[in-house]
């Protein structure tokens, strides 16, 4: 597993630990677990033990399934073209760890054993919860005000600009431009901003088939993001439909005027 997936993987779950919808989402399970009691903790649990059990409970299989979800969505990415299908492979795949996590709880919550019968009937119960998991969590990704999964295309490709892989969710759409700060590269695009650790010409060979164009040594920019082309104190510069003003060197002019 290279890098770039571990790092790819770690934003992923930062977007879900930072989204209030997942976490309003995750609420109302507990409380509808807590409130209804399955499989006999509403009778054998008063209501302050029985809400620490299905909270425990849900966070330990909701923290396995997350994990899992998260990497097959990465590491099938190449092979399935439906996110949702790739998601929901990961939860199957989730589920014999959650039987497990499940099972151990179960048993030292109420004193039972933990048999193969027992364990194979916390699969099953695991699966349905991973599977709950996938599903609740697809719905909460949807933006707000839009019915149905998020689309393919709102959270853009990274077959065309591999450089997107690296940003958190929330930030992947069309690039617009790229700026050196330090040793990190500020990524811009229409769905905000963010600093990557990595090389600026590692970044330029990761903008996939992004029209654009390398205006100065620590600039590129996308043709979607100019506004205009001018001299600013004499000085050439592109002004970007944001209103910010970048730059262009004397090396890379000619190709900028040729271009707007």
């Amino acid at each position: 597993m290279n890098g770039q997936i571990v790092q790819s993987a770690l934003r992923e779950l930062q977007s879900f630990v930072r989204s209030p919808r997942f976490w309003s989402t995750f609420a109302a399970v507990v409380m509808i677990f807590w409130i209804t009691g399955p499989f006999g903790t509403a009778d054998s649990l008063t209501a302050a033990p029985r809400l620490g059990f299905w909270l425990v409970i849900h966070a330990a299989t909701w923290a396995c399934a997350l994990v899992f979800v998260v990497m097959a969505n990465l590491l099938l990415e190449g092979l399935v073209a439906s996110r949702f299908a790739r998601m929901m492979a990961g939860a199957v795949l989730a589920a014999p760890l959650i039987g497990l996590v499940t099972e151990t709880l179960r048993a030292a919550t109420f004193g039972s054993a933990v048999t193969p019968a027992s364990y194979a009937g916390a699969v099953g119960v695991g699966l349905t919860l991973s599977v709950l998991f996938c599903v609740l969590t697809w719905l909460s990704m949807s933006p707000v005000g839009q019915e149905g999964p998020l689309p393919e295309t709102a959270v853009a490709s990274p077959a065309q600009a591999p450089l997107l892989r690296r940003l958190a969710p929330g930030n992947r759409g069309p690039l617009l431009h790229l700026g050196v700060q330090d040793h990190y590269v500020e990524v811009a695009t229409m769905r905000g901003r963010e600093l990557v650790l990595m090389r600026f010409s590692d970044a330029l060979d990761e903008l996939g088939d992004t029209p654009g164009l390398r205006v100065h040594r620590s600039h590129w920019v996308a043709d979607a993001a100019v506004e205009t082309l001018a001299r600013d104190d004499g000085r050439l510069a592109v002004t970007l439909k944001s209103g910010t003003r970048i730059p262009v060197s004397r090396p890379y002019a000619a190709a900028a005027r040729a271009r707007w």
